[in-house]
């Protein structure tokens, strides 16, 4: 009986610590893996390391020298050499080591492993990248960052760099306008492409640029951010109008970089430009961001006027999607669907849309509309994307590359807070302030009147 007793006494302890550890491993994924996942991963991997690699072909033959001083110096085995260790640097979602790769590998050989290694230190996953030749960084994940999403404390962000989602090897995704100007947004209803819309319109924001919207839902997506746009077309015929105004404001511009090109030529090399960017900073106009959500509305027609006015719309967007980026003029287009069977022009307009994110589609050629052209490995997994996961998204480039990512939540009202508190942000452009919306006086609540204290009498 005492034995028992002792038993329960100690097992008590040892069943609730072990039940807490479940609980957090399955609602609070970070608390468990700091505090238990990443000790016994730490273990495992320095363990079993030469094993693993080993067990994954990673090891090279030792060296002649080497083989020579293992047998005079020792009576051991000569086993294969796996790739040199750096030093483990632990981070809040999982663990990362460079690798100084052997004599004959390559980085290939590395990521081709990476399902082993996952299993055999026990993470969620194992991401190759290459740092210079001859060394990798693996990026050990210990669990899912994209079940509960929580941006990096530490965002390095830049102008019209806007950190907007979270990759799945737990580093930021950043929009970034210089890199690739144009960018194409597609998803089905209530995938969360308009939370990732909101999430560039609040950063974007905070830094010094025009931002223009056309949303032909009526406004209902970009009107409450109104405060902070420089003009806001909410139909087809408004856009009609706002369109050539940004066809003005584009060739003004060039010819701001033609007469800066004519100089005299005693002029410095570094003071000749061909974009804005190499204009004076109290030369240099503001950069544009124009934001189209549902363009597919400007494509649909019912009678032969709308085919003409559909007709100059779509030109128009092709020649800013094709010189707009020396003018600092930049595309971001949302859809939920966008293909030849738009009309023409549509897959021109495409084909200068460079970056590309695409929610979840309703069918598979939706998804090849996005990523087939650029990544083709990537339409079967943005196929496979669940409604249960909003937000979740395949981000492509040009490169063939391409990586899962989620935007975190963000509420219209605090993105409306954010365009509201920045208002003073607004450019002055003469050529859109016909189309500036009109933002609604909040009224302000009377202050409660000061009661003041009445002094103590007998």
């Amino acid at each position: 009986m005492t034995d028992i007793a002792t038993l329960l006494e100690v097992g008590g302890p040892v069943a609730a610590l072990g039940g807490g550890a479940a609980y957090a491993r399955a609602k609070h994924p970070g608390i468990y893996w700091s505090t238990v996942g990443l000790p016994m991963s730490t273990a495992r991997l320095l363990s079993s390391y030469g094993s693993v690699m080993e067990a994954c072909g990673l090891t090279v033959a030792p060296s002649r020298l080497r083989v020579l001083a293992v047998k005079a110096t020792t009576r051991r085995e000569v086993r294969p050499v796996p790739p040199r260790r750096g030093i483990i640097r632990p981070t809040s979602t999982g663990l990362r080591l460079r690798l100084r790769l052997a004599p004959g590998q390559e980085p290939a050989d590395v990521a081709a492993s990476a399902e082993r290694l996952r299993h055999a230190w026990g993470v969620h996953a194992v991401y190759v990248t290459t740092i210079k030749p001859g060394v990798v960084e693996l990026r050990l994940v210990g669990f899912d960052v994209l079940r509960k999403v929580r941006m990096p404390r530490k965002i390095a962000a830049d102008f019209l760099k806007i950190p907007v989602a979270l990759r799945e090897d737990a580093t930021p995704f950043v929009r970034d306008y210089r890199t690739v100007p144009h960018g194409l947004t597609l998803g089905a209803t209530l995938s969360g492409k308009s939370m990732y819309l909101r999430h560039l319109v609040a950063g974007l924001a905070r830094q010094p640029v025009a931002l223009v919207g056309i949303d032909c839902k009526r406004g209902v997506e970009l009107a409450p951010f109104a405060p902070r746009l420089s003009a806001l077309a909410t139909d087809p015929d408004q856009a009609a109008e706002l369109l050539p105004a940004l066809i003005k404001e584009m060739e003004d511009r060039y010819d701001l970089i033609k007469a800066r090109q004519g100089i005299a030529p005693a002029t410095p090399d570094e003071e000749v430009t061909s974009d804005i960017w190499g204009l004076p900073e109290h030369e240099r106009p503001v950069p544009v961001v124009l934001l189209v959500d549902e363009v597919a509305e400007l494509f649909l027609v019912a009678t032969k006027k709308e085919e003409e006015r559909r007709d100059e719309m779509v030109t128009q967007l092709i020649r800013l999607a094709q010189l707009g980026r020396a003018a600092g003029i930049y595309l971001e287009v949302c859809g939920q669907r966008f293909g030849a069977e738009l009309g023409k022009g549509a897959t021109m307009l495409r084909a200068q849309l460079t970056g590309r994110v695409c929610h979840r589609v309703n069918d598979e050629a939706s998804a090849k509309m996005a990523l087939g052209d650029i990544a083709p490995e990537s339409v079967s997994a943005a196929c496979a994307i669940a409604p249960e996961q909003p937000g979740l998204a395949i981000a492509g480039d040009t490169s063939g590359g391409w990586s899962r990512i989620r935007t975190p939540y963000l509420s219209l009202a605090d993105a409306a807070k954010t365009c509201h508190a920045s208002a003073h942000l607004v450019p002055d452009l003469p050529a859109l302030k016909p189309f500036r919306p009109n933002v609604p006086v909040r009224l302000v609540e009377p202050a409660a009147p000061v009661v003041k204290p009445r002094p103590v009498t007998d």
